[in-house]
């Protein structure tokens, strides 16, 4: 294993600045930054340096203002990473669907139906969610959280994603007829500037190709990083958006002897999730949103990913890992 296999190194990240959302190139509005000089720690301006290396020719450094005026409250520690849906589609006798919990900093992905075991592994008072899209398998757990938010448990509860996947869950999946109560919770948006920056990360987001619409997401930390990518045809062209990451989280719903199976489905097939890894240099790769109907030890054919990019594992419910 190399140094960059370990995670938690710091890996750069290029993809600030000129993204793809959905095929389309889009510019990150620089409104939402402030000038590295104005950062009085020059601990950060290095961090900025590396991190915002496109804005040298440009507007000097830049770098977000929360980066700029809080320390990392989790700098030097190490990071948990909780798998607690791990399959596509619908759950079976080994798998839940769709979710994953930084359980520290109160940070979900996606809301399956693993969704409900976020409320005894929450090391926190709020709750941040961040939904690829609006597929049942990936927003039926927030029907799951009531009793927390309601008894104070939790204090706060945003659910973050684009418009359309917000519209889609709050009409249909809260609708009076389905769930009599509507919960408390917030339901942010994502900006047009492709950047949420939370507690000590800076969340990004890209658009993927998949029936009905997707997203990707990348947190980055000053010192480590982390992707997720779901429900979308590999190759696609996120590339560059989860270059050099830590933890690349993908799905791989077939093997490879279904691959025209994928690419009807909008899902991606082992040998081109392992080439899209080892072309991202990624640092560890682990496998979700595996088929139901496959619940042995290795739905999707390890040994061949392994052949191409050995630093990969297929995920499995309740596993825990730190970087």
């Amino acid at each position: 294993m190399t140094p960059n296999q370990e995670g938690g190194q710091n890996r750069g990240n290029p993809v600030y600045g000129l993204q793809r959302r959905a095929g389309k190139p889009v510019f990150i509005s620089l409104c939402t930054f402030a000038t590295i000089q104005s950062a009085s720690d020059c601990r950060w301006r290095k961090i900025a340096r590396r991190r915002f290396p496109f804005a040298k020719s440009r507007l000097k450094l830049l770098v977000l203002l929360s980066f700029v005026r809080h320390e990392p409250t989790l700098a030097g520690a190490r990071m948990r990473l909780i798998f607690l849906g791990t399959g596509g589609y619908h759950p079976n006798e080994r798998r839940h669907t769709a979710s994953l919990l930084l359980p520290d900093i109160g940070l979900a992905l996606d809301a399956g139906s693993g969704f409900f075991r976020v409320q005894s592994r929450l090391a926190s008072d709020s709750l941040d969610v961040f939904l690829t899209h609006a597929h049942l398998d990936h927003i039926c757990g927030l029907t799951y959280f009531l009793v927390p938010v309601l008894t104070g448990t939790v204090k706060s509860v945003r659910i973050h994603g684009t418009a359309r996947t917000l519209k889609a869950a709050r009409r249909h999946l809260f609708a009076a007829e389905l769930f009599p109560v509507d919960p408390p919770y917030e339901w942010i948006p994502l900006p047009e500037n492709g950047i949420v920056p939370i507690h000590d990360a800076v969340v990004t987001w890209i658009g993927l190709e998949h029936p009905g619409g997707c997203i990707g997401y990348r947190i980055d930390w000053p010192d480590r990083s982390m992707a997720y990518i779901t429900d979308t045809t590999a190759p696609g062209e996120y590339g560059t958006f989860i270059q050099n990451v830590d933890v690349l989280v993908h799905e791989c719903y077939f093997p490879d002897e279904q691959q025209d199976w994928a690419v009807r489905t909008g899902h991606s097939s082992a040998t081109a999730v392992a080439e899209v890894a080892r072309t991202a240099n990624a640092g560890r790769l682990y496998l979700v949103h595996t088929d139901p109907q496959q619940s042995g030890d290795d739905p999707v054919g390890l040994e061949k990913i392994q052949a191409i990019f050995p630093n990969a594992q297929l995920a499995e419910d309740l596993q825990e890992i730190e970087f």
